[in-house]
């Protein structure tokens, strides 16, 4: 009787990481992460000193949101208001 092994299940979420500059504290360095659910690309999210923007899979523009407001958003999702 053969041995069944067990398979790792396939993750939901992949991550794809880029960065412009290695040093983070330099002006125009940016972290970018291509997001993925299930293989289907859900976004790009970019991150530098000033700001977070997410564009979504099919949309041409992006939305910029300072790390203030991007905390508070945080915030209330994690533990309400």
């Amino acid at each position: 009787m053969p041995v069944r092994r067990k398979t790792r299940p396939r993750q939901k979420h992949q991550v794809d990481m880029r960065m412009r500059s290695r040093d983070i504290t330099k002006a125009g360095s940016t972290l970018v992460l291509d997001v993925y659910s299930e293989g289907d690309k859900l976004g790009v999210l970019s991150m530098g000193s000033g700001s977070i923007n997410w564009r979504g899979r099919n949309r041409r523009s992006k939305k910029r949101i300072d790390w203030t407001r991007f905390a508070e958003m945080m915030d209330e999702l994690a533990y309400g208001e």
